[in-house]
C-alpha cells in the first residue's frame, strides 16, 4: 500500500480520483467506500444515512450521505447499477470512516447495469496513484485518522 501525506492509498483499489474508491468482489458486484484523503477533509463524521438494499442509483447520484462537523455531502455512485448490500454498522458508527475507511468502513456493494463498463471512468494502479497524490496536493490534505 502506497502512502503519501499520510493518507493510505491501496494500490489494489479504483478511484473516481475525487471521493470514493472500488473494489470488484468475486460475485461481479463491487464494494464502494470513502477515500482516505475525503475522510480526511470531511472531518469528524457524526451521521450516516445509506440508500437501501435494492434501490437502483444512476452513476454519480449518491448511495449515501455523511454528515460531520464542517461538512455535509453525498457519496456518489461510481456507476449505474443496483445497491446489493448497505454496511450497517456505518450506519450505526458513522466515525468508522475516519478511522478505517478501506476496510471496516465500506458504504455499499453494487451490482452495475453493465458490467463491462463498470469501471470505465475509475483508474487504478499508478495512475491511480498520481491522480490521488494531485488531488492531496491541490487541497493540501495532511490523512489523519480519528480514534475509534
Amino acid at each position: 500500500m502506497a502512502e503519501y501525506q499520510g493518507c493510505e492509498l491501496p494500490d489494489t483499489l479504483w478511484y473516481d480520483l475525487d471521493y470514493v474508491w472500488v473494489a470488484p468482489l468475486a460475485d461481479g458486484t463491487y464494494r464502494i467506500g470513502l477515500t482516505d484523503p475525503s475522510q480526511t477533509m470531511a472531518g469528524r463524521v457524526q451521521h450516516c444515512s445509506i440508500r437501501d438494499v435494492g434501490t437502483h442509483r444512476d452513476r454519480k447520484k449518491p448511495v449515501a450521505r455523511l454528515e460531520s462537523g464542517k461538512w455535509a455531502g453525498g457519496i456518489p455512485a461510481p456507476f449505474a447499477g443496483t445497491i446489493t448490500a448497505r454496511n450497517a454498522r456505518l450506519i450505526e458508527a458513522p466515525g468508522l470512516v475516519n478511522v478505517a475507511p478501506y476496510t471496516d468502513a465500506w458504504v455499499v456493494e453494487m451490482r452495475p447495469d453493465d458490467p463491462a463498463s463498470a469501471l470505465e471512468g475509475l483508474v487504478t494502479g499508478d495512475a491511480a496513484l498520481r491522480g490521488l497524490r494531485e488531488w492531496i496536493d491541490r487541497y493540501r490534505v495532511q490523512c489523519m485518522r480519528c480514534q475509534d
